[in-house]
């Protein structure tokens, strides 16, 4: 046998590395005068006093230094920042005194979220992020040209879902079909209906003229009433302009999300990534047949499956996203004597277990049903207070993947018992018949 000589052998080219868009210095340089913001709201005692001593003179030459450094240091983190698509991994080079550089394994990559804030629709730009398994914090790319961004998503997760490198770039993106559009007028009437809205909206009017008459304080009604009107604000038209057009479609890359009324957000629910879907249900809603879907994502911070919808057409979508799985029509209640543990409210529990899920229900005015699949389940817990142990009860709680709990509360203690063991042998039995996590598969 005879080895070849390594002078023979062709050199692998250099992975070209790119920067990222010149529009993103001029964000970038906000960074000085965030930090100034900052310690204002953090002391505005302190800042208001130093703002007294200064002249028209000392601001006017603040400023003459202020802004160029700001310039100066947006330019120079963009400059120093690169990024490259290598065979293995998406390496990201970034830091101006302190370099870091971000190793992304192309095959840990979950979902690639695509988002563009009002400005930089304006720009032309987008911000592209990653999310990685086993990560809480995301990567991101911000910002790139629209188009670069969707091209770069769709190299991704080809390469991610197995694709020669020399054919991801030519894939594209994959076609999704529509699944649900909620409507803008459905939408605001579902926030009206909502309890939490107009009990935010009660606080910040009526907390701060108590506040007033109590204190006499400006600063003390200013830190509590901003607070309660940003709350308000959230809580309804911060929700309606962040849930707007809202699209489920799906892909072979699992379900694309789409909405925002200013800031535009293009995400992927991961397949086989879901831990937990919730079921909620307010009061107000269900004359409508209204319900929410919220999901619960290993490594991810999607929440929001769909806003609002009748529940035949979220329990279509939540088919989708669990496949096989059901949303159970009945739910066991706790036996008659659990109210002595809790006097009225033991009615909004249930418990129902089939197959393929592990369904439990809370809440008597806003219902929530949680349904964690059982290839899902990390551990299973019995517990049970003295008061329980009177009344022969005990609650059984799930932990998901997500680092979150699903409990059954108020169960009979041996059924509970019972249904500890059960629920441990289906938990083994669904990893090992469960399909792998994989893109496009």
């Amino acid at each position: 046998m005879t080895i070849p000589d390594l002078d023979d052998v062709p050199a692998r080219p250099p992975v070209a590395e790119r920067r990222l868009h010149p529009v993103t210095p001029f964000r970038r340089a906000w960074a000085p005068v965030t930090v100034l913001a900052g310690w204002a709201v953090h002391d505005p005692n302190g800042a208001h006093e130093q703002l007294q001593r200064l002249t028209s003179t000392m601001l006017l030459v603040g400023l003459a230094v202020l802004v160029p450094a700001a310039g100066l240091y947006g330019f120079l983190s963009w400059w120093f920042t690169h990024f490259a698509v290598t065979d293995t991994e998406l390496r990201i080079r970034t830091g101006l005194l302190f370099r870091r550089t971000a190793h992304i394994r192309l095959e840990r990559i979950q979902a690639v979220d695509v988002t563009r804030p009002l400005l930089a629709r304006v720009a032309g730009v987008a911000k592209l992020r990653i999310d990685v398994v086993g990560t809480d914090k995301k990567d991101e790319l911000a910002f790139l040209g629209e188009r670069e961004a969707r091209a770069l998503r769709a190299e991704l997760l080809a390469r991610a879902a197995g694709f020669a490198p020399e054919t991801a770039q030519e894939v594209g993106e994959a076609p999704a079909h529509e699944l649900l559009h909620v409507p803008p007028r459905e939408l605001a009437l579902s926030l009206v209906l909502t309890g939490a809205t107009w009990g935010s909206l009660t606080a910040a009017l009526v907390v701060p003229p108590v506040l007033w008459l109590a204190t006499q304080s400006v600063w003390t009604v200013l830190a509590t009433g901003l607070p309660l009107l940003g709350a308000a604000g959230a809580s309804s038209a911060g929700r309606f302009v962040a849930e707007y057009d809202w699209t489920v479609g799906e892909s072979p890359d699992g379900l694309r999300i789409d909405h925002g009324l200013l800031d535009r957000a293009h995400e992927t629910v991961p397949p086989g990534r879901v831990q937990t879907v919730r079921i909620v249900e307010p009061l107000l809603w269900r004359r409508r047949g209204w319900v929410r879907v919220e999901l619960d994502v290993a490594g991810s911070d999607n929440s929001v499956l769909v806003p609002v919808a009748p529940r035949a057409v979220a329990e279509s979508v939540i088919a989708r996203v669990l496949p096989g799985v059901t949303v159970p029509a009945a739910l066991s209640r706790p036996p008659r004597r659990a109210r002595w543990c809790v006097p009225v409210w033991w009615r909004g529990h249930g418990l129902a277990v089939t197959d393929t899920v592990f369904a439990a229900r809370h809440g008597l005015l806003r219902r929530r049903l949680a349904l964690v699949p059982h290839a899902k389940v990390q551990s299973v817990r019995l517990t049970q207070g003295p008061w329980e142990r009177l009344w022969r009860l005990a609650d059984v709680h799930v932990d998901t993947g997500a680092d979150k709990t699903v409990t059954a509360r108020l169960r009979d203690a041996e059924e509970a018992e019972r249904l500890l063991r059960a629920q441990a042998e289906r938990s083994r039995t669904g990893r090992r018949e469960a399909r792998p996590d994989r893109w496009m598969a």
